[in-house]
């Protein structure tokens, strides 16, 4: 149907009470289709007890997030906790470590320091030594010649 005028005249030329009611009928029908029944509309009554169902939900939805994220920075503090645990025990073993190591490179530098002193040694007699020879040597070069 496109308008109320063409619906009044097709009832009004209509040729009997059977076609006319047929009319009216598919009429109704079309306006019932068009828009809904009057108990799918919603009421104020019912959009504020759907808003305070909603706000209710709302409401707990919030508490359960609140408490959940307690719980996550409880569980947050005890992993803090563990981890600067381990880092310390970390670091009293790494302190050890680290003294160990200084103790034997100390061992280890006396170690050179001796055997470096026993080459100095070394070389001071060997070089007096040669200088004893080389003196002899001239000396007796020295004799041969003058002698």
């Amino acid at each position: 149907m496109t308008s109320v005028i063409d619906l009044y005249e097709q009832i009004s030329s209509a040729p009997d009470e059977k076609t006319r009611a047929r009319l009216i009928v598919e009429a109704i029908e079309h306006v019932e289709r068009r828009f809904p029944a009057v108990n799918d509309l919603a009421t104020n009554t019912s959009l504020k007890e759907t808003e305070l169902r909603l706000v209710k939900e709302i409401e707990t939805l919030r508490g359960e997030t609140q408490r959940d994220i307690e719980k996550l920075r409880g569980e947050t503090r005890q992993i803090e906790a563990s981890l600067r645990m381990g880092i310390e025990q970390l670091r009293g073993e790494l302190q050890k470590e680290t003294a160990l190591i200084r103790s034997d490179m100390q061992k280890e530098l006396a170690l050179i320091r001796a055997d470096i002193a026993h080459q100095k040694v070394e070389i001071i007699k060997w070089t007096l030594g040669a200088l004893l020879a080389q003196t002899a040597l001239i000396l007796g070069g020295i004799r041969f010649i003058l002698g």
